[in-house]
């Protein structure tokens, strides 16, 4: 069975309840101006707001509270807090301006133990016994609680609005990186010239804190999940999570620990960063970043991870002009169609390892694992079935490119 907690404060007779919220009422109107001027004393810094009607809103906001709470105690201070929407208020501005809450809170606990110092004073003259005043102060700390709450909330309003208008305009400062496609305009050729453009960015960077780079390489995501966690970039790194592939533009990607950060910063999520271009050509290596994440999605780059573009340049430049592959491997590799399956596959082996070694049958066995016996009888077919194009320059570089692109798609050991 729960016992029921004895109240001190409820045992007091209402009509000394009443008698002492009058008194404290009376009170409110000079209280609140003495209250104002202590904390102006001690917190000079503290901007001085006006409302619409020309009164401190500061003031407002102690006169409410202190209405609002005598209210609460002739109610048995058992009544739901109401807290005056002017906390909320001064939340928010502390947001707006940057500042933390703590100086806020340090200014409404000097208020609170204000006010409670004359609330006593008034206990005394109405002979409210003493547990029933520890009781009110107790309660007066819960508002107090309630109002720094307030604040809080309007606090965290102001810094969402603030954090979605920082990535709005990150997002118009990307975009208009990304414009130029990586074309840089001339004069009387079209579009601004690059000094407007950098002029144009500059203005736009400038909103968010932004320093213009000399050098930045563009990244390109791949959700690991849809309610994936962001990577926890530098400050100085540029993300936009709103599409199918997040993108991020990194500038200076080859000061030292840079990569090595952005790898732990995306850890989790699968990727690609383009190369490191000047930064009116920004799109470039979005274009890269691009393509690598294309292959990423081909099963043809390994997944899991952020890869730098640049460890990857042969199957960059190989494997996305796929029709203009595929014919040149239809075209240079037609001998192979006279042999079996699993033939033309060890005798193109065994052709791109000669391209590539430029060597006899012993360092081409080497490097296939094969007898040099296999390999010059591989070697007699292949002079048979393509002839004198095997020793044409031209036609030996576009075997090679076939041949190299046909490994990359895991066709060839």
């Amino acid at each position: 069975m729960v016992t029921a907690v004895r109240s001190a404060w409820r045992e007091v007779p209402p009509r000394q309840v009443r008698r002492f919220a009058a008194l404290a009422l009376d009170e409110v109107p000079a209280l609140a101006e003495g209250i104002l001027h202590e904390i102006r004393r001690e917190f000079p810094q503290l901007p001085l707001v006006l409302d619409e009607f020309g009164e401190p809103r500061a003031l407002v906001g102690i006169r409410q509270s202190l209405e609002h709470f005598v209210a609460h105690m002739t109610e048995g201070l058992d009544r739901p807090h109401v807290h005056p929407q002017v906390f909320q208020e001064f939340g928010r501005d502390e947001g707006v301006q940057g500042r933390s809450l703590d100086a806020l809170q340090a200014i409404y606990r000097l208020g609170v133990k204000l006010a409670w110092r004359r609330l006593a004073e008034i206990g005394q003259q109405v002979a409210i016994p003493a547990p029933a005043m520890y009781e009110l102060a107790e309660s007066g700390f819960e508002y107090l609680d309630g109002l720094v709450a307030e604040s809080v909330r309007g606090y965290a309003e102001a810094a969402a609005r603030q954090a979605g208008e920082r990535l709005r305009l990150q997002r118009r400062l990307m975009e208009q990186l990304f414009a130029a496609r990586g074309i840089r305009s001339r004069p009387g050729r079209g579009g601004p010239a690059p000094s407007g453009r950098h002029a144009t960015l500059a203005e736009r960077a400038a909103r968010i804190g932004w320093q213009l780079p000399e050098r930045v390489a563009v990244a390109v995501l791949l959700r690991p999940a849809r309610a994936a966690v962001a990577p926890a970039v530098a400050s100085d790194v540029l993300l936009d999570m709103d599409g199918e592939r997040p993108r991020m533009v990194v500038p200076e990607p080859d000061a030292p620990g840079r990569r090595a950060l952005l790898a732990r910063a995306a850890a989790g999520w699968s990727g690609a960063i383009g190369p490191a271009v000047p930064l009116l050509d920004a799109a470039k290596s979005l274009r890269w970043a691009g393509a690598a994440v294309d292959l990423m999605e081909r099963g043809l780059l390994p997944a899991g991870e952020l890869l730098q573009c640049t460890d990857h340049t042969e199957a960059l430049v190989l494997l996305p002009p796929e029709e203009l592959i595929e014919d040149l491997t239809r075209r240079r590799l037609a001998p192979l169609a006279r042999c079996g399956p699993t033939h033309a596959r060890r005798l193109a082996e065994t052709l791109l390892a000669w391209l590539e070694t430029r060597g006899g049958a012993p360092d081409v066995a080497a490097r296939l694992g094969v007898h040099p016996q296999t390999v010059r009888y591989r070697l007699r077919q292949i002079r048979e079935l393509w002839g004198t194009e095997v020793d044409d320059p031209d036609r030996r570089f576009e075997l090679e490119l076939v041949l190299r692109a046909r490994r990359l798609r895991g066709e060839l050991e």
